[in-house]
């Protein structure tokens, strides 16, 4: 059963009870993250989301880790470019104990200068393994393509020079600034009672209070070419065009597209790039979709003799589903999706992160039959319709390793427009 409460203090709770498990994922979800952030602070949100985990009023860093693991329960969190969140999981009866310690990170950390230093040593870790990471990093150059120097282009851990000039100041006063009950909903799925659930909120969070709203700039597509060379034995590729915000009605005509093209073993790209042609070993399409934006991407790895040949066969493929997608393709990426909808049913993490999003989203807990019905509703002509707007688009390519090879931006754009 799903339950929404917003406490007289404003902070949203909802909860969804399932009877027959024993555990409870819950958390707080804010809608903060790196597009809320300014240029001399790109990497705050992230940099605050780890200082969280580091020394409360009331506990060490090691108090904090010890209370979760010493009754088996796990404990993280994570920032995006438009969301951070602290989640746990734990038995039934340590909700209360999950509750508390939420609360604790949220309202009484410290910013110790010491633990401060140490966390940005580890930051600058994560950032050195992402630069190592090409499939990763390509997609950090792909968004700043997309987006030019505005803060949706920004990468989400920061820069080296940013996160060495950070102070445990500068965070704490990030933190006040944005963490506020309009930006956040608390959330639970497993063997939670809602009015229990309720009560420990409420008794624990008490320090927090409105913040007032935090309104981000609007994102604006640029789009254009990257290229960076470096010796890799693959050339890693990102191509995009942009597409719809999630609001958008015609959303799902573009997941659905972007299934069709690189959803699955069965779909085009992978048909024509990988099985026929040998080309890639990897190659996928998703469509991304923000608060106000969106993209649809095609990312795959291929020698640097292979890339000649890959992104005109992307192009033709293109263009060749604008007319030719069938009806088996559409309901055949229509099951993938309803099926990867109600098997996330079965994880109370899953849930518990649904109903989360989908209250800072829309404001409500969107029901599953909804979502189906208007997953029901994409044909044919409305997933070929996507496909030529898509190609109507200013594209974005980001290429990285040895791109002697690579097709000319202006090439791809007329090859699109042919």
């Amino acid at each position: 059963m799903i339950r929404t409460t917003t406490l007289a203090n404003g902070l949203r709770i909802a909860s969804d009870t399932i009877d027959h498990v024993e555990t409870v994922a819950l958390g707080v979800w804010l809608n903060i993250g790196t597009r809320h952030e300014t240029k001399s602070e790109n990497g705050i949100a992230h940099m605050l989301e780890h200082m969280a985990f580091k020394g409360t009023t009331n506990r060490t860093a090691l108090d904090i880790s010890k209370a979760i693991e010493d009754v088996g329960g796990y404990m993280n969190a994570y920032t995006s470019r438009e969301m951070t969140a602290y989640y746990v999981r734990v038995l039934r009866k340590d909700v209360e104990l999950a509750v508390d310690i939420l609360s604790d990170i949220l309202q009484n950390s410290t910013f110790d200068e010491a633990e401060f230093a140490r966390e940005q040593g580890v930051v600058l870790q994560e950032i050195g393994r992402s630069n190592d990471t090409p499939d990763d990093v390509v997609f950090d150059y792909f968004q700043e393509t997309c987006f030019g120097d505005h803060p949706m282009g920004w990468a989400t851990l920061g820069t080296e020079d940013i996160i060495k000039s950070l102070t445990p100041g500068a965070v704490k006063a990030y933190m006040d600034r944005h963490y506020g009950v309009k930006n956040m909903v608390f959330s639970a799925a497993g063997r939670v009672d809602h009015d229990e659930l309720c009560g420990l909120v409420d008794k624990y969070f008490t320090k927090i209070c409105d913040k007032g709203d935090q309104t981000p700039l609007p994102a604006g597509y640029v789009g254009g070419d990257f290229r960076q060379t470096k010796d890799l034995e693959q050339v890693h590729v990102v191509l995009g065009l942009p597409t719809v915000n999630m609001f958008d009605p015609t959303y799902y005509d573009y997941m659905i597209l972007a299934s069709v093209l690189g959803g699955g073993m069965a779909s085009r790209l992978f048909h024509e790039i990988r099985e026929k042609r040998g080309l890639v070993y990897t190659i996928s399409a998703d469509q991304y979709s923000y608060t106000d934006a969106g993209m649809l991407t095609v990312y795959a790895g291929t020698g640097p003799k292979e890339v000649a040949e890959l992104l005109p066969v992307v192009c033709a493929e293109l263009k060749k589903a604008a007319s030719t997608i069938t009806e088996e393709e559409v309901n055949r990426s229509i099951n993938q999706m309803q099926a990867g909808l109600l098997m996330g049913l079965e994880s109370t993490s899953h849930r518990c992160e649904r109903l989360a999003k989908q209250m800072h989203l829309f404001g409500r807990v969107i029901p599953m039959e909804e979502i189906l019905e208007k997953l029901a509703r994409v044909n044919v002509k409305s997933v070929q319709a996507a496909c030529q707007n898509v190609l109507l688009g200013k594209p974005t390519l980001t290429t990285l390793g040895l791109v002697e090879h690579v097709m000319t931006y202006d090439d791809l754009v007329a090859d699109l427009a042919a």
